[in-house]
């Protein structure tokens, strides 16, 4: 462990009244004045942050590199992807050593019939090879890099592209003709990421965002034009609500969509008339969500729509695309506790995701009859999806799996035969074996009885969890229904390598137990999170897996917000917490509705701006607010982006000012060109996760 007592002195940041009454209650928010981003004072003192945090770990150097250098030396870091057919070509990604960015490329097929990708190898070339996008070289110059738009036209001689170069994720678009290698003049800047070709290539659909970081408006260029002779296609005032469009599979329409926490609307154009008039599939009604997907069955246009109206847990219905608002026939029942998650449909068959027993699973939905054939796999914990099938006839399904255990795997699913057909496994380089680990799921008391899931994964030479107390890595979220998904990570190994077991913690207010468990934990029920987090912790030590001073608790964005009010709640039962880009200053941002996302947020949190309850509510836990003197925190490490539009750098800085006021051993780290995710590029996200990796293992004692 450190030695605390030669520490560099933190950074005090002053204290400046700024008193904020609501309801009738006023708090003096005495670091408010740190949200003024362009102050050189502001900027100092997130200087004199890095500065001591870098003081404070300096000594853990030798064990960040090490862990750095296990990371790259456990990756294959000249790779290729598995190549998924689109129209005359296989596209695929190359990793190169020592270039940060991913290469887009593509080869041509060897004939119509060819749909069984060609295996690549990075010491071999790849006939006919063209490299479509480089991300090394158009990052050359910038200190942060982001991809936020790539495709390629239907026939495969235009590619559009949107980059990001400030963190701050507005993206410009620009288009490139493959065939002459020409990027042309047209240029549309502040666009939101997701922009897309129409079907001919003609136009690129796009969306732009309002002041409060929210795309509201969708847009149609016709490339050769002026971008101010663009057409508005869609705009929604209600600042509730998020805007998105893209194309079928089928390319017979544009579905545009909008939708708050609660509520979905969208609205549906034919993609042979892009200036026509959209129409809207169903209208909106507050609480009711649903998604469409177009399918011919018969001859005849329909969708398959997605939805909760009177169906929590959602049920499938097919309508007519020319009334979608006519009469509907059920394919998939309403079934409490099956979740279905989504429909994707192709010409002659759909695939449908749901979640069962906590798990996220595959079936094949038959148009003729709605039967689902589930897709099986024999781990007990694993994670399923889609994804690489941008044809809409193909004679497989590319499926994604992996689990705690599993690296990444990509399957092509035989439609005809139901057989799965591996196509890649991610390497794993030094030894790797999936034997070596194990990984389970206990169950842990809430304090109203409620049994919460918690995932454990462990390397077996150090024993089976339970047989004596380890130390433990406990990972939440808990929030926007967002499950956490039995994934295979290889920083993780650097723990598990060294006697950690990682556990997740999966609360109320995520989705893995079905549409209830996130109502269970959100708005007046917002506390269940951080209860049920804290229970899972109070189980492991319990149930002799670990105990207090050997668990280090982490968490993200609305995860932060879980870490900082379990800081509050139960100090005495972490040694640690990690909080990344942490929302922790909640009801400060959820009152002023011209930041980026507050009233969209309102349906998660509540509106504490009009409601008063709801802002005693919050006030009650949220984590800035609620930091108590006398109380002995665990050490705390907050990581944040300057430029981050999500949740903004000064709701960690204010917490770990005031978390020092009332003694507490905390550190901000704060990255100066980047933003919600971090820093950009392959080694540097590393580098970014050996330093957190090496503070977790400094705070459990594992540095040597």
């Amino acid at each position: 462990m450190t030695d605390h007592a030669s520490q560099p002195t933190p950074p005090v940041a002053a204290r400046r009244p700024a008193p904020r009454t609501h309801h009738g209650d006023t708090f003096d928010d005495p670091y408010e004045w740190l949200r003024a981003k362009d102050d050189a004072e502001v900027i100092s003192h997130l200087e004199a942050e890095n500065a001591y945090t870098s003081a404070r770990t300096a000594h853990l150097g030798p064990l960040r590199d090490a862990i750095f250098g296990e990371i790259k030396g456990r990756t294959l870091e000249t790779d290729l992807s598995v190549p998924a057919r689109r129209g005359d070509w296989w596209y695929y990604g190359r990793t190169v050593a020592g270039a940060q960015y991913g290469i887009q490329c593509r080869a041509p097929l060897d004939s119509p019939d060819d749909w069984t990708p060609p295996t690549l190898s990075p010491d071999r070339p790849v006939p006919g090879e063209q490299v479509l996008f480089d991300g090394n070289v158009e990052a050359e110059g910038t200190e942060f890099f982001s991809l936020g738009s790539f495709e390629i036209s239907n026939d495969g001689t235009r590619m559009l592209y949107g980059i990001d170069v400030a963190g701050d994720e507005r993206y410009t678009v620009r288009v490139r003709d493959l065939v002459t290698g020409e990027t042309l003049p047209d240029e549309i800047p502040g666009t939101f990421s997701g922009a897309t070709f129409s079907p001919d290539g003609r136009f690129i659909v796009y969306t732009t965002v309002d002041d409060a970081w929210r795309p509201d408006t969708v847009w149609l260029h016709e490339i050769g034009t002026a971008t101010d002779a663009d057409v508005k296609l869609f705009h929604e005032p209600d600042d509730r609500y998020w805007v998105g469009a893209d194309f079928t599979r089928s390319d017979r329409y544009l579905m545009i969509e909008m939708g708050s926490s609660i509520t979905s609307e969208e609205w549906i154009l034919d993609a042979d008339d892009l200036r026509g008039e959209p129409r809207v599939v169903w209208p909106r009604r507050e609480g009711v969500e649903y998604s469409s997907s177009h399918a011919v069955v018969d001859g005849e246009d329909v969708l398959y729509v997605l939805h909760n109206d009177g169906a929590l847990d959602f049920e499938l219905v097919k309508v007519s695309a020319s009334d979608p608002q006519g009469a509907r026939e059920t394919v998939i029942a309403h079934h409490p506790g099956h979740r279905l998650l989504g429909v994707d449909t192709f010409r002659d068959w759909g695939v449908v995701g749901y979640r069962r027993d906590g798990l996220a699973r595959l079936g094949m939905l038959s148009y003729a009859d709605g039967a689902v054939t589930e897709i099986a796999f024999d781990e007990p914990l694993y994670s399923v999806g889609t994804g690489g099938n941008p044809e809409y006839a193909p004679p497989v399904l590319r499926l994604g799996y992996g689990s705690f255990v599993t690296p990444g795997t990509v399957y092509d699913y035989v439609i005809e035969t139901g057989e799965l057909l591996l196509r890649k496994r991610q390497p794993v380089l030094g030894g790797f074996d999936p034997a070596d680990y194990g990984q389970a799921r206990v169950w842990a008391p809430a304090d109203d009885g409620t049994q919460v899931p918690v995932s454990l994964v462990w390397k077996r030479s150090f024993g089976e969890p339970g047989d004596t107390p380890r130390p433990v890595h406990l990972y939440g979220y808990g929030s926007y229904e967002h499950s956490i998904e039995p994934g295979f990570s290889v920083p993780r190994l650097s723990l598990l390598d060294r006697g950690v077991v990682f556990a997740v913690a999966h609360v109320r207010g995520g989705g893995e137990m079905g549409r209830q468990w996130y109502e269970d934990g959100k708005l007046r029920a917002k506390r269940n999170t951080f209860t049920d987090f804290v229970a899972a912790g109070r189980h492991l030590v319990d149930a002799g897996y670990t105990t207090p001073d050997r668990i280090v608790a982490e968490g993200g964005s609305a995860g932060g917000l879980l870490m900082g009010a379990v800081a509050n709640l139960a100090p005495e039962l972490f040694a640690g917490i990690l909080a990344d880009v942490p929302f922790v200053d909640a009801l400060t941002t959820i009152l002023d509705p011209s930041l980026p996302l507050t009233v969209i947020e309102w349906d998660e949190w509540g509106d504490p701006l009009h409601d008063a309850d709801v802002y005693a509510y919050m006030k009650s836990y949220s984590p800035y607010e609620n930091v108590r003197e006398g109380v002995e925190y665990p050490r705390i490490l907050a990581v944040t982006s300057l430029n981050d539009t999500r949740v903004l750098y000064v709701e960690p800085a204010k917490w770990v000012a005031r978390l020092r006021e009332v003694g507490a051993d905390a550190m901000l780290k704060c990255e100066m060109v980047a933003g919600h995710g971090g820093v950009s590029g392959r080694y540097n996200a590393w580098r970014e996760r050996a330093f957190e990796l090496a503070w977790l293992l400094d705070v459990l004692g594992l540095t040597d």
